[in-house]
């Protein structure tokens, strides 16, 4: 099986997904990433650009993803970047790829990156002849979703309990990223969001997804 995970900024794959799409690796499937947007100067020096850049790099090895596609566009700006455009590149990324299942951003969510993520996603993967994609789900990326107007609305979920250290490994790559628990983007408060979706399905750790479309 060929996955591809969309990603509005470097971290939201590990936090939303990553214990799934570690066990999709683990299983067999050759998984993809696509990274929509990157920092730029100003506001971020230089050395903090590159420090992404590898961390990145660190999250494929760890996790063994086949390949990083990079989109480019600004972080925090997605707003002012036109729909066809956005769409275009992901749909470019879909195209080399050709996944059956993909995972994309919250599309009810507070930040805006996300939800237009989300959005171009869906018309990037529309069930057009010649389409391989036959899953698309969106994944949970903490706060943001639980105070969005719309509330996010998991019924799907996956069983991360083997893959709980692996996901927490690849986020402790994101450096620049992590904070202090009881922030959620702490590894302590990732694992425990995870032990609590397990609790919601009889595991001992999970991940949650809203599935937006299937084709059987």
């Amino acid at each position: 099986m060929r996955v591809l995970a969309i990603s509005a900024h470097p971290d939201d794959e590990t936090i939303g997904a990553g214990g799934t799409l570690a066990r999709h690796v683990a299983e067999g499937d050759e998984v993809f990433w696509c990274v929509v947007t990157q920092g730029y100067n100003p506001p971020w020096p230089e050395h903090v650009l590159e420090e992404a850049q590898r961390q990145v790099n660190a999250v494929q090895q760890v996790m063994g993803f086949r390949e990083v596609f990079r989109c480019g566009f600004p972080t925090v700006k997605l707003n002012t970047v036109p729909h066809m455009e956005l769409t275009s590149a992901i749909q470019t990324v879909v195209d080399k790829v050709l996944p059956e299942v993909v995972y994309a951003p919250p599309l009810y969510d507070l930040n805006p990156d996300h939800r237009l993520v989300c959005e171009a996603a869906l018309v990037a993967t529309r069930p057009l002849p010649g389409c391989t994609v036959e899953r698309l789900l969106s994944y949970e990326i903490g706060p943001t979703v639980r105070y969005a107007p719309t509330p996010f609305q998991p019924n799907v979920y996956v069983d991360i309990t083997a893959y709980l250290d692996k996901k927490l490994e690849a986020m402790a790559c994101y450096r620049t990223e992590l904070r202090e628990y009881p922030h959620p983007r702490s590894l302590r408060g990732l694992e425990q969001i995870a032990r609590e979706r397990g609790l919601s399905v009889g595991v001992e750790a999970a991940e949650c997804f809203q599935l937006l479309r299937e084709v059987v």
